[in-house]
């Protein structure tokens, strides 16, 4: 009898009646990969040339064939960019390497400006290909090695630039024991300017001189106790024993190094007192500007728990401050994803990005006084950034979302305004995501539109009004439908207030059965930097496509806390990482089985990486009600581990008790659900020791879970092991199957 009734759970939940699922089943869900190269017609790539209004791009015009294409903007004029077969002949024989003429791969394709010529990237070496001369190529240079990238989390050496030289090219400044010299270049005359360096607290190498040569300035650092990051590589490649790693990590409440703006009048050779005090308690000084008369510079201030931002002008004769613009929040200023300032230096004007209303908007401030001379932009609705501003006609290309009612308010638009805020014009009216690359003098752009559910269109605008001049791609997605493929579904619901609405995706696998029953599985991320729901079309979503093939309904959702919405949309996050938008997601997810009762709440799990592994471990430990099944992939677990920059961003400073009370740590006895923890044991932005210590606290709360640690690797999701563990973890909590044999 219990045998029935297990075979008819499982016919009833639409899964094969085999007694555990094979490595067939996962293949197959892999091989749903194929449709990223389903769609035809979709711009795959696109460059302007150069100074011309002349653009290339690529497009697939088959499953197997891609072509490259030359638009001339001026007479809207498209053609073949040249005869692939030739080039592909011409690779084969200079490159001896196979190329396949249908499948061209050109990186770093640079056309000059009369199309005639154009360079590439293979096999470590910069070609030149002349059209005109039967496809000759010429082998310019090697292409240059990447230097290596600091770690960011690095400080830089105050003391490591090189000397600088003043714009009129008399003298050069440089640092030497600490204090700030300057050399008049004809006569090797050395002045000495300051005295009060030291080893501790120096001047910085990093000199900024006045456009007259008259003055200069920098910073006294008082420099900083660095931390750092330790971990092990188990297994090296070039040795048998583990390699320690270091490297520089600075923790929500580290100390930090101390910037203090030093003023020098090099004509009088002296220094001149700027009142630091005020700009002391300091997350960083930064942005150092002259003005064009090199009568003042202003620097930007960033107080310490980023709840107040400033742009501060210094006259250069008196060395008095004045605070031009003072943004202050109860919360936080999100420097780091809204930040925007341009200076209009012929009108002594800034145009500067505030959420003071309450939504991200653009102003237009008086560079000497700090008045608001008027808000350029306004409304319910957010500027997501500046494309480009004209001076000479005084008008702002931008994108914007949430303007138009009707319509996702996530939805990038493109619109033109002018300083004084009037003249506001649309650019981009469908209803729809909106990518656009302006040619280089900003006269056209190439602007391509979509929905997850919504083939891409390309087409070519001028700038001018958005007025449309040609049609240059309709993406085909017959072949995608042959496949069985399912557009992502957006849906809507009310959050937590019932009255916000809360954005989402579905998505179901290609043989979904309306009549069956699926567990519901959320992939999130509750980073409250941005926003990340998917919006233009994409046939294939990364993990949530094969994932779903399994036997699942994939969903992801922007919460309360997440970005480009209001100011108070955004504000939930404060000092609660752990809130991450549970309460909406859960109230989305049930309004979504109300409308499709083939999603089975009573099997739900949760998925994650980075700070997105902090959330799906958190919907197990406050939301168990609900979430049964969690995967947590390089979590930070705890934010008093993880780096200062983002997490004093969202939670504040100084680190209090509330920093506790969103740790996963500090809350893993509250585990009821299922739990799988995986870690790259080299990841250098989230400590994996974030992911030991919540292991050695669910440890000593005697709690049930899986580690899965994965040797040599970095920051990651949990790449191809690290998803076979997954999908295996899912497979046996939510569908209760077993999962295949991977040893045999």
């Amino acid at each position: 009898m219990k045998r029935i009734i297990f075979l008819t759970l499982l016919v009833f939940a639409g899964f094969s009646l085999s007694a555990q699922f094979t490595k067939e089943d996962y293949q197959r869900a892999d091989s749903i990969l194929e449709f990223r190269n389903l769609v035809l017609h979709d711009v795959l790539e696109l460059n302007w040339i150069d100074t011309t209004n002349v653009f290339w791009y690529k497009t697939r015009i088959s499953v197997d064939t891609t072509k490259f294409f030359i638009v001339d903007a001026n007479k809207q004029e498209k053609r073949i960019a040249f005869d692939q077969d030739r080039l592909a002949k011409a690779i084969q024989e200079n490159l001896k390497v196979v190329a396949k003429a249908n499948q061209l791969s050109l990186p770093d394709l640079e056309f000059s400006d009369d199309t005639k010529t154009f360079t590439f990237e293979r096999k470590d070496t910069i070609w030149k290909c002349y059209l005109e001369e039967d496809y000759r190529l010429e082998s310019l240079s090697a292409k240059e090695k990447e230097q290596e990238t600091p770690h960011w989390g690095e400080s830089g050496d105050e003391l490591a630039n090189d000397p600088v030289v003043s714009p009129d090219g008399s003298m050069e400044a440089f640092i030497r024991d600490y204090n700030v010299y300057v050399k008049t270049l004809d006569t090797d005359e050395v002045i000495q300017l300051s005295f009060d360096g030291s080893a501790g607290d120096l001047y910085s190498s990093y000199i900024s001189w006045s456009p007259d040569s008259r003055y200069l300035t920098t910073n006294k650092v008082r420099l900083h106790e660095k931390r750092y990051m330790q971990f092990v590589e188990s297994s090296p490649e070039d040795q048998l024993l583990p390699e320690l790693h270091k490297i520089e990590y600075l923790r929500p409440g580290d100390a930090l190094p101390i910037h203090r703006p030093a003023l020098f009048d090099v004509k009088e050779k002296q220094q001149i007192d700027i009142n630091t005090r005020p700009f002391e308690n300091q997350y960083s000084i930064s942005n150092v500007k002259w003005e064009p008369s090199g009568k003042a510079f202003t620097f930007e201030f960033n107080q310490r728990g980023h709840q107040r931002y400033q742009v501060v002008r210094v006259d250069a004769q008196t060395g008095k401050t004045k605070i031009i613009i003072d943004e202050q929040s109860d919360t936080f200023i999100d420097y780091s994803g809204k930040r925007y300032r341009y200076d209009v230096e012929e009108t002594d004007e800034i145009i500067w990005a505030s959420e003071r209303d309450g939504w991200n908007h653009l102003y237009l401030v008086d560079g000497k006084t700090g008045e608001i001379k008027n808000q350029i932009t306004q409304g319910e609705w957010v500027v997501r950034g500046v494309e480009h501003v004209d001076e000479e006609n005084r008008t702002i290309l931008f994108r914007g979302s949430g303007r138009n009612k009707n319509e996702d308010p996530y939805f990038e638009h493109y619109y033109r305004v002018g300083f004084d805020g009037k003249n506001l014009k649309e650019l981009t009216p469908e209803k729809m995501q909106h990518n656009a690359r302006f040619s280089n003098n900003h006269e056209y752009f190439v602007d391509t539109y979509s929905t997850p559910d919504t083939p891409p269109v390309t087409i070519l605008r001028r700038t001018s009004d958005g007025h449309k001049l040609m049609t240059l791609e309709e993406a085909d997605i017959s072949k995608l439908k042959d496949k069985d493929w399912i557009a992502p579904e957006p849906f809507v619901a009310k959050g937590r207030d019932g009255e916000t609405d809360i954005w989402g995706n579905i998505y179901r696998p290609t043989n979904f059965d309306p009549e069956k029953s699926y567990p519901v599985i959320e992939y999130i991320y509750a980073g409250p930097q941005s926003s990340f729901v998917q919006k233009s079309f994409t046939p294939y979503m990364s993990s949530f496509s094969s994932l779903a093939e399994l036997g699942f309904i994939i969903v992801q959702i922007d919460g309360m806390g997440t970005s480009n919405r209001s100011k108070a949309f955004h504000d939930v996050c404060y000092k609660n990482l752990k809130d991450a938008g549970f309460p909406d997601r859960i109230r989305w997810i049930k309004a979504a089985a109300e409308k499709y009762p083939c999603m089975d709440t009573t099997r739900v799990g949760i998925f994650g990486g980075s700070a997105g592994g902090q959330n799906a471990m958190a919907g197990v430990l406050f939301h168990p009600e609900f979430y049964d099944a969690a995967v947590a992939s390089c979590g930070c677990h705890d934010n008093r581990m993880d780096k200062m920059w983002w997490n004093e961003q969202w939670m504040g400073y100084p680190v209090g008790p509330h920093y506790a009370e969103s740790s996963n740590v500090e809350n893993a006895h509250r585990l009821k659900g299922h739990l799988m923890l995986i870690v790259g044991e080299m990841d250098d932005n989230v400590d994996p020791a974030s992911t030991m210590q919540v292991a050695d606290a669910l440890i000593k709360a005697g709690k049930e879970f899986e580690l899965v640690v994965l040797p040599g690797v970095k920051h990651t999701l949990g790449g191809e092991f690290g998803e076979r563990k997954r999908r295996d973890f899912f497979i046996r909590k939510l569908l209760n199957q077993e999962t295949p044999q991977w040893n045999e």
